[in-house]
């Protein structure tokens, strides 16, 4: 028999989903709780290191400029603040990441290349074993595909993630700039430029402006380059060192919160890592050499205690879960197209503000 119709609540809702520039620290820590499963930070922490330097290693081998790649690692990053890491293997996921980030920065490569040049990352050892003059590895074609597949389903989720707004804005630039601002000499550049590239291997990125970010490193900097350092006239160790006295005192002045120590990032491992092998003799130019050593960010971090401020309380969550926003039905509804979704740019608060 026939159904009368039906009603409102049975057919498929319009709903609007806004874009998150940045999150807030507590947004982050009930976000990735959420989404580590069983997995413990420590273990979180280590896979995201791991897909860091896989995208690190495929984005250097194809040749990507530096944006693109720092880009796909935040992506990756927001990725899985929405989507379980136990339903994706981080290999589908960077290397979606990247597809996304090449559209964003019009470094436009096919996936078939991206995947294939990820089979040699992957597989060293038949990549040794190749004949081919970029040293592709022979896969099986049904197994290329599907990887392929795998690579464009998990595109679709990623755009859904930032809303389709490829607006992208990085440190690096405000680092130059800010550098040269505050007459920091080239070396002390170089050294905030190099961490900066570590910086999008954490959430940082997704958490502060990308200015905020820059003038972090720069003061980071500073302070690594003085730790410990006897007075001296060199005109590269004095503007370190005033750097950090100006950055210091500004922050201190203006955020009660800005001494306060930040977690140690990753220390280098004394083992090769994807970043550092696999890489042809006629390859892009690998990242400068790590410039700190694991225990001046030990000793660097017990200073910044002695003269740690009270931290600001964290902020608390908006009224509903912002998961909710990026619901784990869009897994689900892949390939489908039900109900209307309106993709905003802009967080709620601000969109029709000349958003």
């Amino acid at each position: 028999m026939d159904q009368p119709g039906q009603s409102s609540s049975q057919l498929p809702a319009s709903s609007s989903k806004f874009h998150h520039p940045y999150f807030t620290t507590a947004e982050v820590e009930y976000l990735s709780e959420k989404q580590r499963g069983k997995l413990s930070a420590t273990q979180e922490e280590k896979v995201r290191q791991q897909a860091c330097g896989f995208l690190e290693a495929v984005g250097a081998k194809i040749g990507f400029p530096r944006r693109t790649i720092a880009t796909a690692q935040n992506l990756y990053h927001r990725f899985h603040l929405f989507f379980p890491r136990k339903d994706f293997s981080y290999h589908d996921a960077t290397l979606a990441a990247l597809y996304v980030s090449t559209k964003m920065h019009d470094t436009l490569k096919k996936p078939r290349e991206i995947v294939m040049v990820s089979y040699a990352i992957r597989f060293p050892e038949l990549a040794a074993k190749s004949k081919t003059l970029g040293g592709e590895v022979d896969m099986d074609p049904m197994t290329v595909e599907h990887d392929r597949q795998r690579l464009l389903a998990v595109e679709r989720l990623i755009l859904e993630t930032i809303c389709f707004n490829f607006t992208s804005k990085m440190p690096f630039p405000y680092a130059i700039k800010l550098g040269r601002k505050l007459e920091a000499s080239k070396k002390l550049i170089k050294f905030a430029w190099r961490l900066t590239i570590d910086c999008h291997r954490t959430l940082v990125p997704i958490m502060y402006p990308p200015n905020t970010v820059a003038l972090g490193c720069l003061y980071t900097a500073a302070l690594l380059s003085t730790l410990e350092m006897p007075p001296s006239h060199n005109p590269m160790d004095e503007s370190a060192r005033r750097i950090a006295t100006l950055l210091q005192a500004k922050g201190a002045a203006q955020n009660p919160s800005a001494n306060t120590s930040p977690r140690t990032p990753s220390s280098p491992s004394p083992h090769p890592s994807p970043r550092t092998q696999h890489y042809s003799s006629t390859g892009p130019p690998q990242p400068p050499q790590v410039p700190y050593k694991a225990d001046q960010l030990i000793r660097l971090k017990i200073a910044m205690r002695q003269n740690e401020h009270q931290p600001r309380p964290l902020k608390p969550l908006g009224g509903s879960d912002p998961s909710a926003l990026y619901s784990g039905e869009d897994i689900a509804l892949l390939g489908k197209n039900e109900g209307t979704v309106r993709f905003l740019f802009g967080p709620s608060v601000v969109v029709g503000q000349g958003v």
